[in-house]
């Protein structure tokens, strides 16, 4: 599980990052997503090399990259004035890499952070970089695109909120993570839905609409997935293994929906420039 995990988060890091800041605001984030890949290289390397101090100071690296990143939210906040739904999404995804960047130090230095065990946090390095910042992203993009209606608000409120009460959920049990898993699931099943009948449609050519149904379908089985793993936590009646779940609803969030969705979004934003 550990090596496919890194594959995941490796890409999260080096490609998903740089190119969706590049689809929040191509002017002002220019740079940041310019030299991001440089910026999680350290980050990037920690997670092959074996848990100790050097891993952990290659990986507070690529933390104080991701607290700097959110600490760009209160100026965008002040200039654009609005907590609309899809503002609410792309703030989100500008702040939910530091919660993995400091998963990552806390997992790679063996600590225990707050009493979570270190496979817990091992998960959460990917789980903030791909339904953090790349779902809140594309659910953002999804809310603008889309016609105006509840489907478009739900889809940018719902992803951000069920990404926090995922969270939350890990402090309190495994019934508050199945609502957390719940209300992000459907969530997703909104942005996925919405991409099929509203943003698909309307790509010009046939790569960009093939990487949209892809990134749509995709969600309605790993998202189910989901919901199975986190009623099987909270419930015990049977569910997949992390392992398996690792192979199935990680890799498919990461390759059919993040690297999908942002490449077709890439696609949408240089055919319409």
């Amino acid at each position: 599980m550990a090596a496919l995990v890194h594959l995941i988060v490796t890409l999260g890091m080096l490609y998903v990052v740089p190119a969706g800041l590049r689809l929040i605001d191509p002017v002002r984030l220019r740079a940041t997503a310019r030299w991001w890949p440089l910026l999680a290289t350290p980050g990037a390397v920690c997670l092959w090399l074996p848990r100790g101090p050097l891993a952990g100071t290659l990986a507070a690296l690529y933390a104080a990259a991701t607290v700097a990143l959110a600490l760009r939210t209160p100026a965008r906040l002040l200039r654009t004035r609005s907590l609309a739904p899809p503002e609410i999404a792309v703030l989100t995804a500008l702040v939910t890499p530091s919660v993995a960047g400091a998963a990552l130090v806390a997992e790679r230095t063996g600590h225990r952070l707050f009493g979570f065990d270190l496979d817990i946090l091992t998960l959460t390095v990917p789980h903030f970089h791909f339904a953090g910042f790349t779902a809140a992203l594309v659910a953002g993009l999804v809310c603008r695109a889309a016609a105006p209606g509840p489907w478009a608000r739900w889809a940018a409120c719902s992803v951000p909120g069920g990404t926090l009460l995922v969270l939350v959920g890990y402090f309190v049990d495994d019934w508050a993570e199945l609502v957390g898993a719940v209300v992000l699931t459907s969530g997703m099943w909104a942005v996925a839905l919405l991409t099929w009948r509203e943003i698909r449609p309307g790509a010009r050519d046939g790569g960009t609409r093939a990487l949209l149904a892809t990134s749509a379908g995709v969600l309605v089985v790993t998202m189910l997935l989901a919901l199975w793993w986190a009623l099987g936590e909270a419930s015990g009646i049977p569910h997949p293994t992390v392992t398996w779940m690792a192979a199935t609803h990680g890799l498919g969030n990461a390759l059919g929906f993040a690297l999908c969705s942002v490449l077709a979004w890439r696609r949408l934003k240089e055919n319409a420039s």
